[in-house]
């Protein structure tokens, strides 16, 4: 097998997945970061990242060494197509959401292939860590690469899956601490894909027999996770009917060797709320109707409108005219301690409670509100006012600042106070999911 030091590496994307894994590489790899986003480009030449997923202290390391190596190994950024005309090993991390419908949009997963395919070159490796269905590499991209670049697929040049596993806001299970699953278009291809990833891991890899094999994982994955905690979420639903608390249902469950104790809650983020819809997708290309899947789906987009239902329905309880009363949300990101609103189904909660004239104020002091005012046009506010009369507090996440939030205060004034994140101390909370 070739020398990996042979390699001269870019990283397509610089996002969540993408910068983390240009910057591992870039300590023992020749690696150019590359974003069509200039402005991105820009900030992480300032040594700043927005996404706080981003080893700072690496990223200097990594840049450094460009300059101590004269260029032999070290990382750069770039949004230049010309700087990619060095390149032999591609590695691309764009987004892979879904559209309107819920069915996959390819659009920034195949511009990146066409930006690759203009600078392609014989011997050439591509490898995909965007999430999609199974087939999706040899059926949509690869076609795209050959179109551009007049290369044939497996003898010009070779393609490789390696999906991607990062959890924004996990300081713990970070890209150099899992395993992660390679593949790749031809068995000596595959070699090198896994050993590439296997010099920057820790617990090393599995490999999957090719690339559909490696794409399904990555699909069902998250499909998994999502139709858990449907049920869990199902069992909510059943369970306000019953008039019984769905937490107190799952502790006594839990005490059984075999439970496995998933929570009810908000799904939202790039990955659970997304993933499923691509399997299905498949599924149904080939014939095949993914009944549980998507029951699991339909459960999870519910639960938004059941919280904002149940909330109106305790004002009313409490006597709280609906019409023009103020209602405070904590929280806006998808999970706790991050500040990624991806796929957040928060702001479906604020804007059914608008719907019925609820005047709404949501504070978070992860989020950015530019990204929250561009991709919901929601408003956050600065800080939480003081002197604001709420009928209703929601804690929608429970960052680690809202640990100390005085709900006793407003419990006081005669406010509902619903957890979604069973967070909140139970005596003083109205309703929890």
């Amino acid at each position: 097998m070739e020398q990996l030091n042979t390699r001269i590496m870019a990283v397509i994307g610089l996002g969540y997945v993408g910068l983390p894994l240009a910057i591992e590489y870039g300590k023992k790899y020749r690696v150019i970061g590359f974003d069509v986003n200039k402005t991105r480009v820009e900030e992480l030449e300032s040594g700043k990242d927005h996404t706080l997923e981003a080893d700072l202290k690496g990223m200097a390391m990594a840049r450094a060494k460009y300059q101590e190596t004269n260029g032999k190994i070290g990382l750069t950024f770039s949004s230049d197509m010309e700087d990619l005309k060095q390149v032999n090993t591609y590695i691309v991390t764009v987004p892979t959401p879904i559209d309107a419908f819920n069915n996959p949009d390819l659009t920034p997963l195949l511009k990146a292939s066409e930006t690759i395919g203009k600078t392609l070159g014989k011997g050439d490796i591509v490898i995909y860590e965007s999430t999609v269905y199974p087939g999706c590499t040899e059926e949509d991209c690869v076609p795209v690469l050959e179109r551009f670049s007049g290369l044939k697929f497996n003898k010009d040049f070779f393609c490789g899956y390696s999906p991607e596993r990062i959890n924004p806001g996990d300081k713990v299970n970070t890209l150099t601490k899992i395993k992660k699953i390679t593949s790749g278009s031809t068995p000596e291809v595959a070699d090198i894909v896994d050993a590439l990833y296997n010099s920057i891991l820790e617990n090393g890899t599995h490999r999957a027999p090719n690339m559909k094999v490696a794409e399904c994982a990555k699909a069902v994955e998250n499909s998994q996770r999502d139709v858990n905690i449907s049920f869990m979420n199902e069992l909510a639903l059943i369970c306000d009917r019953i008039g019984i608390d769905t937490n107190d249902v799952i502790e006594a469950a839990g005490t059984k060797w075999n439970f496995l104790k998933y929570r009810p809650g908000l799904v939202g983020g790039h990955c659970i709320s997304v993933d499923p819809y691509y399997l299905a997708h498949k599924a149904k290309a080939l014939g095949y109707e993914p009944h549980v899947i998507l029951s699991g789906r339909a459960v999870n987009n519910s639960i938004a409108k059941f919280i904002a239902d149940k909330v109106l329905k305790l004002m009313i309880q409490k006597d709280h005219k609906i019409k023009n009363s103020n209602v405070l949300i904590l929280g806006v990101t998808f999970k706790e301690n991050c500040p990624d609103c991806r796929n957040t189904k928060v702001v479906d909660i604020a804007t059914e409670l608008e719907e019925f004239g609820c005047r709404v104020d949501i504070y978070d002091p992860w989020a950015n509100p530019e990204v929250v005012r561009h991709e919901y046009g929601k408003e956050l506010i600065a800080k939480v006012d003081d002197k604001k009369d709420y009928a209703a507090v929601i804690a929608c996440v429970s960052h680690k600042e809202f640990t100390d939030f005085d709900f006793k205060k407003y419990q006081k004034q005669n406010a509902v106070i619903f957890d979604v994140k069973n967070f909140v101390d139970r005596s003083l909370v109205d309703g929890r999911l």
